[in-house]
């Protein structure tokens, strides 16, 4: 994370000093840091996350700050402040019913990590901020849009898988059945 990353992520503290002289003590250090005023977070289970993140970052396309949780197996995604609108709108356009997520803004609270966590930390950036983000509405139709197929491709796999196992018991019990009984 650079300095001017810091210093945006730092302004949404309740108090930004203190919230700087604590990483300057301890960079690995995650504060609470309050939604809705400089930006927003999507928090998206772990594994239709880091396919989301995964499948932005592939795609080359707009993306801000990127967290997670591995304590809570949760990714959150940083937008614009006041973006809920504009993203709730998008996913709609996207599918139905989408997936299950929490959209963090004003009056909600988000721990992020600090600047420098390591590979062992709970909270880790995926993509830290190097500056104050740009208000981008395309990273809000990005995120929908990819989430929603991310989410998609997940629950595809997990049926694949299940379809898998299923062949293979079916198969497991035809080959026994043909052998007959065991003699001894």
């Amino acid at each position: 994370m650079t300095k001017r990353g810091m210093q945006w992520l730092s302004a949404a503290a309740d108090d930004p000093e203190v919230c700087r002289a604590a990483w300057a003590g301890d960079p690995r250090r995650p504060v609470t840091l309050s939604t809705g005023r400089y930006f927003d977070v999507v928090v998206i289970d772990q594994r239709i996350g880091m396919e989301t993140f995964d499948q932005l970052d592939r795609q080359g396309m707009p993306m801000g700050p990127v967290m997670v949780d591995w304590g809570a197996h949760q990714v959150g995604f940083f937008l614009p402040s006041r973006s809920r609108a504009r993203f709730v709108t998008m996913l709609e356009s996207e599918v139905a019913t989408p997936p299950k997520y929490r959209y963090l803004d004003t009056g909600s609270v988000v721990v992020a990590p600090g600047p420098m966590p390591l590979s062992g930390d709970r909270y880790a950036w995926l993509r830290a901020p190097i500056r104050r983000p740009e208000a981008n509405p395309s990273r809000v139709a990005a995120l929908a849009a990819m989430f929603v197929a991310s989410a998609a491709l997940v629950a595809r796999a997990d049926r694949y898988g299940q379809e898998q196992k299923s062949l293979t018991a079916a198969a497991s019990e035809a080959g026994d059945s043909q052998q007959g009984p065991a003699r001894a």
